[in-house]
């Protein structure tokens, strides 16, 4: 069962970015990420950040460098794909030690090496949204009169189609959330922290071969299950209460979530009505997928049903985002949305529907197909009362 991506697919990757970069007219692109937006440099390289920063500088021509802070080299050198690494200080903590005492380089070094002495021009720079300033500054200051170009579009159209490597590691991660997701369902009891509840996930993700959490594990009791987005507490579950789970295995560097309602006890008639309107509009959204379609189409037709079914003030957003390496990436799929869906595109069906008491997600990954959606998820897809 795979695990990883290979070491081939990471060299089509170096090689497919370089080409692109050469497309756009740049003479170099640097590729930003941190611990928790990682997939840019993961995806190059299989490094991944903690507590630093990192980038990958692709020159047009040439190796291509990971860019590390001052603590990282003999982490990087055990887990990068990348052999070219060099140490930037502006990758460094955020406390902002200055290392004396530690030999590194700087970006007027790095394109010096990487333009073999010529004049960098035009520079593309890929995870524009989450680059901090004072990496921002830095590149400026080393090529003052180049042109620095947002480039993320670059990434975006490598990553947006998946491998069939990308797509077994996701079903293997949908596959552990599951297991976690029924671990929670055979165990919650009233008098639990929603705290507690994430421990047991937590305990069956890693057990049966995670790597992380996909994202922060939701558990969401009560009221705040009208959060779209939230953090679990020391709250305790009480008889009555509707429970948000929404449970990740990050596998490869690949990050699924599986979102179920849960109630502990019987539904309110509320409760009932949007939690099963909310499943119809999942397996509708699900229907509206394939291959060929525009994906605003998606949209409307899922707004058009919820509000045929009288929910529509439920309404915050929906219904699909990215998926891949990252649990919510490029592209979303919104009103606005002009593309065409393409085969082996991801993404999350993630249904959020609330109230001003409750509210609930069902959340599902799919691949698309030239015939439809394949679901790569699917346990306890039903009206959960424990």
């Amino acid at each position: 069962m795979i695990k990883d991506i290979p070491d081939s697919e990471f060299k089509e990757r170096q090689k497919k970015v370089q080409e692109k970069v050469r497309e756009n007219g740049l003479d170099i692109a640097i590729v930003h990420s941190h611990e928790a937006d990682f997939a840019n440099v993961r995806y190059l390289s299989d490094y991944w950040p903690i507590f630093e920063t990192a980038g990958v500088l692709i020159p047009a021509e040439g190796d291509l460098m990971l860019l590390i802070g001052p603590e990282s080299e003999t982490f990087a050198e055990g887990r990068s794909k990348i052999k070219k690494i060099r140490k930037i200080l502006e990758y460094r903590e955020s406390a902002e030690p200055s290392y004396p005492d530690i030999e590194i380089d700087s970006f007027e070094s790095v394109f010096e090496e990487a333009s073999n002495g010529k004049k960098v021009k035009r520079i593309g720079i890929i995870g524009y949204p989450i680059m901090p300033i004072t990496v921002y500054e830095s590149i400026r200051k080393a090529a003052p009169d180049a042109e620095i170009i947002k480039s993320d579009d670059i990434m975006t159209d490598m990553r947006i189609i998946k491998s069939e490597n990308e797509i077994a590691l996701l079903k293997e991660g949908f596959r552990i959330s599951e297991l976690a997701l029924i671990e929670i369902i055979n165990n919650i009891k009233l008098g639990m922290t929603e705290l507690e509840i994430v421990g047991i996930a937590q305990a069956s993700m890693y057990a049966n071969g995670a790597e992380y959490e996909a994202h922060p594990t939701y558990v969401l009791s009560g009221k705040r299950t009208n959060n779209a987005i939230g953090r679990p507490t020391h709250r305790k579950i009480e008889k009555g209460d509707m429970i948000q789970l929404c449970i990740g295995a990050r596998v490869g560097g690949y990050s699924p979530s599986a979102g179920r309602p849960v109630c502990i006890g019987k539904m309110s008639d509320e409760m009932r009505k949007l939690v099963e309107v909310g499943l119809e509009a999942h397996y509708k959204t699900i229907e509206f997928i394939k291959e060929g379609v525009i994906a605003k189409d998606v949209v409307n037709k899922f707004f058009d049903f919820v509000k045929s079914k009288g929910c529509e003030k439920n309404l915050l957003y929906g219904p699909c985002h990215g998926l891949g390496m990252i649990e919510v990436e490029r592209p979303w799929m919104e009103s606005d949305s002009t593309y065409l869906l393409k085969e082996n595109m991801t993404f999350q069906v993630d249904t959020f529907l609330q109230s001003d008491n409750f509210g609930l997600r069902w959340e599902n990954g799919i691949r698309v197909t030239k015939d439809g959606a394949e679901l790569m998820s699917d346990k306890e897809m039903r009206i959960i009362e424990i």
